[in-house]
């Protein structure tokens, strides 16, 4: 993978891991359009990179991170995460087979838009405008819709702020959870995908992510410009969705995934 690969794919990390749109799809799909070659390193980055977006979340709301006298955060948030952590684990390979098709990504995609046309009209009386306000039952039920994302293309930001319309939140505290939720989930996978998990499993060449960073110069400096780019990124993106979601709500997202969808579908079909 070239600097100017991993450079283009942190961006897409950074623009997309927070917005309802999938950032595995979109980064799926510029690697394929773009002829990047298929590797294990390049599954690993494409997940590894994440840490850079959850930093960004870690330093834009540092205020209520570290907060001790909101500490029944960090209970939700410990509690919200296990579905996902077993679950993940559990369907750890057939997620990574669905990686690579992008024709049912694709198809995800199209579906997740149709619909978050209709989320705004389904969810119009929320009941909680502060995610202080979360009961611990509320937050273990957001964690399982989380899980939804796990089918690559339906995007987990969009699957956890839905599923905070669902136990009455309103849309500036349901996407607040959904990054706060983010950083334990995503660091998890991170950690996961780095130091645990052998990629290529049962061939000749697996190796533990870590091996993988750390088997050359360039592989190491990939790996860190990746993680800053995707940091910076998505401080950006998510200051700029906050504002858009409050004002217009989803259903913009919801054409944009069908038109890219629908397009891409065309584009993979023939090719």
């Amino acid at each position: 993978m070239s600097l100017f690969e991993a450079v283009l794919l942190a961006i897409i990390e950074g623009l997309t891991e927070y917005l309802p749109i999938s950032s595995t799809a979109h980064m799926g799909f510029t690697a394929a359009l773009m002829g990047m070659q298929e590797s294990e390193y390049l599954k690993m980055f494409q997940v590894s990179i994440q840490f850079g977006a959850i930093l960004s979340i870690v330093v834009l709301y540092w205020k209520k991170f570290f907060d001790i006298k909101n500490i029944q955060l960090y209970y939700k948030l410990a509690i919200a995460v296990i579905p996902a952590l077993v679950l993940g684990k559990l369907l750890d390979d057939k997620i990574e087979a669905v990686l690579g098709n992008q024709i049912a990504i694709s198809t995800v995609l199209v579906l997740g838009g149709v619909v978050l046309l209709f989320v705004d009209k389904w969810f119009k009386n929320p009941t909680i405008l502060d995610e202080r306000e979360i009961p611990i039952k509320k937050a273990l039920i957001i964690g399982f819709w989380q899980c939804l994302a796990m089918m690559p293309g339906t995007s987990r930001s969009a699957a956890s702020i839905i599923g905070g319309l669902t136990q009455g939140l309103d849309r500036r505290a349901a996407a607040e959870f959904s990054f706060f939720l983010a950083v334990p989930t995503m660091l998890a996978v991170t950690v996961y995908s780095v130091f645990v998990k052998t990629w290529g499993e049962g061939t000749a060449h697996a190796q533990k992510g870590y091996e993988m960073i750390f088997a050359t110069n360039e592989n190491i400096i990939v790996f860190i410009v990746g993680n800053v780019v995707a940091f910076i990124v998505a401080m950006i993106a998510v200051k700029s969705f906050i504002t858009v979601l409050t004002k217009y709500g989803f259903k913009f997202w919801g054409w944009y995934r069908i038109i890219i969808g629908i397009a891409l579908l065309v584009f993979f079909w023939n090719n």
